[in-house]
Parts: structure tokens; sequence; C-alpha cells
């Protein structure tokens, strides 16, 4: 698996778990706000870390991590990442998914063999923003298999939870409205506040105050209880 990088402890990326998160590199998404430029656009640029060095650490750190993480970029363009999830199982420790979901047969099959126990997908907008929000031209047959991620991962019976990195210049109130009908009833969902990380696709885009998060927050609860901020 082409790993970029290495978070060696947090505690808030896998919840209730101390965990690591790997970081992958590339992505079939060019969302404006994304804060890992660097592994998205030129991944080639970064140096990549063996995977003999990953699993290392973690033997080291036995009885400390009690999973890792494995984000991106999209962890599902890595065509070995069966293998991966499977030799941290084979370590006694758990698997958190981050994913764009446009992946549905890829995770499926992971869902299938029991290697994934937390998954978190990003939900980019709703369904009429989703091209101009991922910065693409035409997302017809994504956004398919976008949908279909949804049903599948609200039925898989593991935990799991929905996130949308809120953006002034793509998130109206009736766009969030529209979002959260799309996937009502979830069993968590994330508003995040957009932050400039200094390592983003695009620019020129601004976060909403914490008044005005709450605001669409009031606007989500109604289809999706569940939901909270996240990074006020």
């Amino acid at each position: 698996m082409i790993i970029k990088g290495l978070q060696k402890i947090t505690l808030l990326d896998f919840p209730g778990k101390v965990a690591c998160t790997v970081f992958t590199g590339g992505c079939n998404f060019r969302c404006p706000f994304c804060h890992n430029d660097s592994l998205v656009t030129h991944s080639e640029r970064v140096k990549s870390i063996p995977e003999e060095e990953i699993f290392s650490y973690l033997s080291r750190r036995k009885g400390v991590l009690d999973g890792v993480g494995i984000t991106g970029g999209e962890p599902l363009l890595q065509k070995d990442i069966a293998d991966f999830c499977r030799k941290v199982h084979d370590m006694g420790l758990l698997v958190k998914l981050d994913t764009n979901g446009s992946f549905p047969d890829r995770l499926r099959a992971l869902l299938d063999e029991g290697l994934v126990d937390y998954i978190a997908m990003d939900i980019k907008n709703c369904k009429e923003a989703y091209a101009e929000t991922c910065g693409l031209k035409d997302m017809s047959q994504e956004l398919e298999k976008i949908e279909e991620s949804i049903r599948l991962i609200m039925s898989v019976g593991i935990p799991y939870e929905f996130r949308t990195t809120v953006v002034r210049e793509f998130h109206s109130e009736a766009r969030m409205e529209a979002l959260a009908k799309e996937i009502a009833g979830a069993e968590r969902f994330f508003l995040q506040t957009f932050t400039d990380s200094g390592d983003l696709i695009g620019g020129g885009l601004s976060a909403y105050s914490a008044e005005e998060m709450e605001k669409l927050l009031s606007i989500v609860k109604p289809y999706v209880p569940t939901t909270e901020l996240r990074g006020i």
C-alpha cells in the first residue's frame, strides 16, 4: 500500500479508541477545500513510508494502540488495502476506514471479509452540488456509486459516521437541508467547520461562524437527530 504519512497517536480520529493514522496517496476527487493537497495532486513528490516501517511501529506500540485509521487521499484507490487491513487485524488491532464513497464494490469486499471495524464517509454536498464541491465537471456515474455506498454503510451493522466539511462558498442552508434528507436516519453525522490547513487544493474559501454553524445544525437535525458539530 502506498503510504505517505503516519500520525503516531490520536485520541480523536477513531471514536473511543487510541489509534494511529496512516495517510495514503492519491484521490479521484479534487475538492477545493481538501486540506491534504500534497497527498492528492502531487503525491509522487511526498516520500513513501514502507509498510514494514508501519508494522514495526505497531509492534512497538502493542498494548497502547487500539486501532489504525486509514485515510488519504482516497484509501480505496489502493489495490492492496485488503492485505494491509488483514495484517492490522492479525496484530489484534481494529481498522477505521475513511472514504469518499465512490468505490462501493471495493468497500463491500472489505466489509464482507470483516476487515473494517469503523467507517467514516465524507458526504460532500447534496446531489445537485456534488460535482462543483468535488472540483469535477461531471459526476453522474460517481453519484450512483456514492448513493450505493451510503445505503451499504447504513445497513452493514458496524459503527459508522457521515461527515460534511462545511464551506461558506459551497454549503447554503438549502443545500444542507437537501443533503440531510438524503441521509435521513443516519447513525452519526458531523458538520465539520472548514479550516485552512495551509495545504489546500483551492483558495478563496471561508468558514461559517459558530453561530451560523448552530443554525445549520438546527436545519439538519430534524432529518438526522444525532447530528453534532465538530471543530467549533
